[in-house]
């Protein structure tokens, strides 16, 4: 984990929006491609409470007295423009209802991998878009990083390096991949059996 006061790493957090593996335009034709996840937080998790504490670290990095950061970031709060952690009730989505999100952005593609970070050998056991996994929907480990911008477009935003598989939850927007077990075992048969 890196040592940025910033970073946090959520765990078991539901994953909405992904958009893991090929960078896209956040605009049509602005040229600004990124990657994109959101995260759903449980109010008052140790997962809240870590992304409050980043928050307020972030924003009082930017600012001499800690007193300006508070005053900053209430100003912005509720301002999904503007602050990355908004209230789920302000969303007519799957799965929002009574949850934060935490919405990530980032210009640099993502680690993306399962439940077992290794393989035997040592080597990241990276999972490719091909898995149809992590999908919206199933649930995740996420590594952030939460900051602050005074300039420009001002606002504490958040970006992600890294989401690990967890398990599988009811999908976003659609089901998932058929499962072997879905089918019968018909043995074994010739073309000629074949209608």
């Amino acid at each position: 984990m890196t040592t940025n006061p910033n970073t946090i790493k959520l765990n078991d957090v539901r994953l909405s929006f992904p958009n893991l593996w090929k960078a896209k335009e956040f605009k049509p034709g602005d040229g600004k491609f990124r990657y994109d996840a959101t995260f759903l937080i449980e109010p008052d998790s140790e997962n809240d409470k870590k992304i409050r504490a980043a928050i307020k670290k972030a924003a009082e990095d930017k600012f001499n007295k800690p007193e300006a950061a508070a005053k900053f970031v209430k100003s912005i709060e509720g301002n999904s423009n503007k602050f990355s952690y908004q209230d789920g009730d302000l969303k007519s989505y799957d799965g929002y209802e009574g949850m934060m999100y935490l919405a990530c952005h980032s210009k640099v593609r993502p680690l993306v991998i399962d439940r077992r970070p290794k393989l035997p050998d040592g080597s990241p056991n990276i999972l490719t878009e091909a898995d149809g996994k992590p999908y919206a929907g199933c649930y995740v480990n996420a590594t952030v990083e939460i900051y602050c911008i005074t300039e420009g477009n001002p606002g504490v935003f958040a970006s992600f390096t890294g989401v690990q598989f967890v398990r599988d939850g009811d999908a976003f927007g659609g089901g998932t991949a058929a499962k072997a077990d879905d089918f019968d075992d018909l043995g074994d048969s010739s073309d000629d059996d074949l209608v």
